[in-house]
């Protein structure tokens, strides 16, 4: 599926699509009705300012913050307002984890963190399906992450890894 590219509207500022949308890049990709997009917090501002500049307008606040736009196509773009200490450095290395559209896309260490930290339903799923396809390698850099960023998290990480690595096993 083709997403708006927000290049043109919020480049030099640090941004990366985050949640469905980002999951493709690391598991195939599951229908989602939004693109979310996550900022830092002190970028929102401008970021807004940008997108309303760019013929986006704004649809609502979000309940967890951040913002809801609708693209001029009528796409819905979710702002999320990244708050963490780590959120500079995931932004940071998303610019050169590109997906196949061109969109820079949070690395899958950070992604699995966002996920874990939200703990919905959903985001379990997707953490399950993206570290069960993985390699061992990818599996160290995502452990690490979370050990430095949420060490809480480990025990429910070697849980949903062990789960995701069940699920592709080929039934006997």
């Amino acid at each position: 599926m083709q997403w708006p590219d927000l290049s043109k509207v919020l480049d030099p500022l640090p941004w990366a699509v985050a949640g469905a949308v980002a999951t493709r890049a690391y598991m195939p990709e599951r229908v989602t009705l939004d693109l979310d997009v996550v900022v830092l917090a002190k970028d929102a501002s401008e970021i807004g300012s940008r997108l309303s500049e760019a013929g986006y307008k704004l649809d609502a606040p979000r309940a967890v913050g951040g913002s809801r736009w609708l693209s001029p196509q009528g796409t819905q773009v979710d702002i999320i307002e990244g708050r963490e200490p780590w959120w500079p450095e995931a932004l940071a290395q998303a610019t050169n984890n590109l997906d196949l559209q061109g969109l820079p896309v949070l690395p899958l260490p950070y992604l699995v963190l966002m996920k874990l930290q939200a703990s919905r339903v959903q985001d379990v799923a997707d953490v399950t399906r993206m570290l069960g396809q993985v390699s061992d390698e990818a599996l160290e850099a995502v452990r690490a992450v979370v050990a430095r960023h949420g060490p809480e998290l480990a025990e429910d990480l070697e849980s949903l890894i062990a789960l995701g690595r069940l699920e592709l096993q080929e039934p006997s």
